[in-house]
């Protein structure tokens, strides 16, 4: 029997606190048995930290992740106009982060990434006013990333990355950065050539719904190419709904509707497609 693990879903979004038991019962009787949830800010990783008590009764195992997003980044230092980075405290940030994954690493509700993190130019460039105040971003977003990459390679524990327009800007560090677990490109969007960079560093990459859409064409044969190896299964729910549902709330039920398209793109059986899929998850997140 196939079992699949979404290694990507924001379980702890508010969208999902009215029916999260009944969805993690539908995601059971769908062999959706893992459930992967990255963090976004400081505020929400006690949130994080409690699902896999809150969801105790559940057969599906959430795994919780700690990190600090860079859409908060950038919105942060939007909301504070013209003083932008002084004001958000790396160093505080820093010690809040190494002091939660110390505690909670080898706990009850262990955290298996560090993450969501990473570098977004789109979202820079639309949220600041000239080509100062973006590099100003960018750089603050570099420091919060190479701090966090900094954190994983010392705890020994993979990264979650979010890009956006970016690459040119998260390889580098990547190289830098020698991880020891590497980690997943997550949602990854682009070429052969960006996606084999990240390959070739021990990245997995992360395939939700975008390749539902047509109009994919670029990440699509990007994903036909690849070495199975490579891939995980995710859907960033609630967003990123696949194609048929936009404007909906995604959710991790979604996940089944990825494979079977991951299935079309793909040469192998899907029972092979299914198990390799599930060995790349337990080889990065679970089997240290």
């Amino acid at each position: 029997m196939m079992q699949f693990t979404d290694s990507h879903c924001h379980l702890d979004f508010t969208e999902f606190q009215d029916n999260r038991s009944e969805l993690l019962s539908q995601c059971a009787q769908r062999n959706i048995n893992r459930i992967i949830v990255p963090s976004v800010n400081p505020e929400h990783w006690q949130r994080v930290l409690s699902l896999p008590s809150q969801s105790s009764n559940s057969t599906v195992k959430i795994s919780s992740c700690l990190g600090i997003h860079p859409w908060f980044l950038i919105l942060q230092d939007n909301s504070l106009n013209k003083k932008s980075a002084n004001n958000i405290d790396l160093a505080f940030n820093e010690q809040q982060l190494k002091q939660a994954v110390i505690k909670h690493k080898n706990s009850n509700n262990n955290i298996v990434a560090i993450g969501e993190c990473g570098i977004d130019v789109f979202k820079a460039k639309k949220h600041t006013e000239n080509e100062q105040a973006l590099n100003s971003n960018l750089n603050l977003q570099q420091a919060f990333f190479e701090m966090q990459l900094h954190i994983a390679k010392k705890n020994n524990l993979p990264v979650i990355i979010h890009h956006c327009q970016s690459h040119q800007l998260i390889v580098p560090l990547l190289k830098k950065a020698r991880l020891s677990r590497a980690g997943v490109i997550h949602a990854f969007s682009g070429s052969y050539q960006q996606a084999k960079a990240y390959v070739d560093l021990g990245f997995k990459l992360g395939v939700g719904g975008t390749i539902t859409y047509e109009r994919s064409q670029k990440t699509i044969n990007t994903v036909k190419r690849l070495p199975l190896s490579s891939l995980l299964l995710e859907t960033d729910a609630p967003a990123m709904p696949p194609f048929g549902q936009q404007g909906l709330v995604n959710t991790p039920l979604n996940l089944i509707t990825v494979f079977k398209a991951l299935c079309t793109i793909r040469d192998e059986p899907e029972t092979i497609i299914a198990n390799q899929i599930e060995s790349n998850v337990e080889q990065l997140f679970f089997s240290h």
